[in-house]
């Protein structure tokens, strides 16, 4: 339940506190002085303060130890002719505010929300320092992603058009919204388009937009995405879904500059950025005649590639614990906790759906879970299976790398090192070896999945 401290100076309610709340389950700490208070307090392991010290006593004294981010919650106790100074002591940062004589019932139940206000504000507390640079909505900590960012911080910096390349569902558009915001074209709209969810007989109009008359039904001129985007970003998801003709006409538009709406016969010049996306090989597609290879040429000056989610190690569990907050907040629940189990499930899987498929068994998992931890049986059921989406790993996928025999640094130092530490700094080469992908890492140790588990565990 949890290690509460009292503070109170009367001795008989205080005994009474201690009494009520050992019975439900609680740890208790007491004292009736102000110095003791904070003092025990600041020893650590305090979930919640009951602090029962007068105003004029060091009651808001008390509670500017407790307000910094990390400090145990406290519950206030009043009495009647202090009540109306509640206001005063909840802005002070108590957690609660409660008159004496208390209705001893209800203090156990307003003890336990203040310890799981604690705990959710400590697990806030964590994410945030973990997600650190949230870099423009997209969060990673690994090798893959910290090297994405800084791509993007330098392709911001160029003027032309840009290609982003990635699996379904590692955010793309992301990408490409990072870019145009490090740009100096952020104050510019940014404009996004699905080339695969527009009717190729609208594709033209859409994007250069028409003169009035230009075809049946095209009473009056309209204005085209590149004229919606001037001075900012036009984003073309899809790009392999383009048709030959079309693509034609849009290289005409990034070498000149210019654009002429269907059924005029002017022309206007253009600012706008262009990036492509896409989840295709657009080098097979123009082996296969499929996309143009002067297109692709001038696209892929400057191409982002987003790593897909098996590659990105410890930004599952990040992700996974971010995602878990958000649905919690939306559906005004308590947020759970990932439990072990979950968490080894999800490192074990290679999630073919990406972040988007992530993102939604983390709703799921908030929906299901019944408790304050998150266990297998809220997961989708293809997670629940033992060794998750490998059977789907895809074929072009990179094998699994194999470290060298012996790797620098593994025995140095002045005194040779003990088996467990050779051990260790051999499991660390192969993890960064591996990108943070323990799955990977485990694979290449030639050890299982939950032996990798137990050893990263072991103290040093």
């Amino acid at each position: 339940m949890g290690r509460i401290l009292i503070v109170e100076p009367d001795c008989a309610l205080r005994g009474q506190l201690v009494r009520l709340l050992e019975s439900a389950g609680m740890q208790i700490i007491e004292t009736g002085d102000l110095v003791d208070g904070v003092a025990r307090a600041a020893a650590g392991g305090i979930d919640a303060i009951v602090n029962g010290l007068p105003l004029g006593g060091g009651c808001l004294r008390l509670l500017e130890y407790a307000r910094p981010s990390g400090a145990p919650a406290c519950v206030v106790l009043l009495p009647p002719a202090e009540i109306a100074a509640a206001a005063q002591v909840l802005s002070a940062g108590a957690y609660d505010c409660l008159c004496k004589p208390l209705d001893l019932d209800r203090l156990p139940v307003h003890l336990h929300r203040a310890v799981e206000h604690r705990r959710l504000q400590a697990e806030l507390a964590r994410y945030r320092s973990l997600v650190g640079g949230n870099f423009h909505g997209m969060i990673g900590r690994s090798p893959p992603m910290q090297r994405l960012f800084d791509e993007v911080r330098r392709v911001a910096k160029a003027t032309g058009p840009a290609l982003v390349s990635g699996e379904s569902g590692t955010g793309k558009e992301l990408v490409a919204r990072a870019l145009h915001s490090e740009s100096e074209r952020r104050d510019r709209p940014f404009v996004a388009v699905n080339c695969a969810g527009v009717p190729a007989e609208l594709l033209e109009s859409e994007f250069f937009g028409h003169a009035a008359g230009a075809f049946t039904g095209a009473q009056q001129a309209r204005r085209g995405l590149f004229a919606q985007a001037v001075g900012g970003t036009l984003l073309l998801d899809e790009i392999s879904e383009m048709p030959l003709a079309l693509q034609a006409k849009l290289l005409r538009i990034l070498q000149e500059g210019a654009v002429r709406p269907l059924g005029s016969e002017q022309e206007y010049p253009v600012d706008v950025r262009v990036v492509a996306a896409t989840n295709r090989d657009l080098e097979a597609e123009v082996r296969a005649g499929r996309f143009r290879d002067d297109l692709y040429y001038r696209l892929e000056t400057f191409h982002m590639h987003v790593p897909p989610l098996r590659e990105r190690g410890e930004d599952v569990e990040l992700l996974a614990g971010v995602f878990v907050a958000r649905h919690a907040e939306a559906l005004g629940r308590t947020t759970p906790r990932l439990g072990a189990a979950v968490l080894e499930r999800l490192h074990s899987y290679d999630f073919p759906g990406n972040v988007r498929e992530l993102w939604n068994a983390m709703e799921r998992a908030v929906v299901f879970a019944p408790g304050e931890e998150i266990g297998t049986a809220a997961l989708p059921e293809r997670m629940r299976r033992r060794g998750g989406a490998a059977a789907v790993r895809p074929a072009d996928a990179d094998p699994p790398l194999s470290p060298s025999p012996v790797p620098p640094g593994l025995i140095e130092g002045a005194m040779l090192p003990t088996l467990a530490e050779v051990e260790r700094r051999y499991i660390r080469y192969v993890l960064e070896q591996a990108a943070g992908n323990k799955r990977r890492a485990a694979a290449m140790l030639g050890i299982g999945r939950r032996t990798l588990y137990r050893r990263l565990q072991q103290p040093e």
